[in-house]
């Protein structure tokens, strides 16, 4: 079953438990299945009858971030205008996921040998079109790889998530400082 189809499935209790869950591991990955329970107002017994352990939670999770991934890729509209104002519109559509994208990434490490989800895939393959989209067009160097500024983007997006959890960038902030870092490292300069 494809995950578009597995997400219409989800009822709404699920799917806010899951929000709920991604909220408290975004902000406390090492939480414990217990701690998870206690700040979604569930008991653990309830939390265990949605999902058969932490692995299976972070499993659900991971199909959560990739449909918000491709929803906000969607809504960014990546094929209009220039490259450079399609990754300014992404990134901001990508705000509010942000949070649980890090937490993400940090966990996926720990899944290491386990195959990777294709969500991952489709996502990348999306993200890069953009970048050599804007090589061509000129807007980008070339001399840096669509994939590596598919990676730089997801890492900035990552620790400008954990720097706002943090209190040491400011939320309103966010967009502008990720975009500007990147775009201006990526921007191709015209030689005189």
């Amino acid at each position: 079953m494809s995950h578009m189809a597995y997400g219409c499935l989800m009822s709404v209790d699920r799917d806010q438990l899951l929000r709920r869950a991604a909220t408290q591991l975004t902000r406390k990955g090492s939480s414990t299945l217990d701690e998870v329970a206690k700040a979604s107002g569930i008991s653990r017994a309830t939390l265990h009858r949605h999902f058969a352990g932490r692995d299976a939670l972070i499993r659900a999770l991971e199909e959560l971030g990739i449909q918000e991934c491709e929803a906000a890729m969607d809504a960014a509209r990546l094929g209009e205008g220039s490259a450079g104002d399609a990754l300014r519109r992404l990134i901001k559509e990508i705000e509010p996921a942000a949070g649980l994208l890090a937490f993400l990434v940090t966990e996926n490490q720990l899944f290491e040998g386990d195959e990777q989800h294709e969500g991952w895939t489709r996502l990348d393959v999306r993200v890069a079109a953009l970048f050599k989209r804007g090589q061509e067009s000129g807007e980008f160097r070339i001399d840096l790889t669509p994939a590596w500024l598919t990676e730089a983007l997801y890492g900035l997006i990552g620790s400008g998530a954990w720097a706002v959890l943090d209190g040491r960038v400011a939320a309103k902030d966010f967009s502008y400082m990720i975009a500007e870092l990147l775009i201006g490292g990526a921007q191709r300069r015209v030689e005189s």
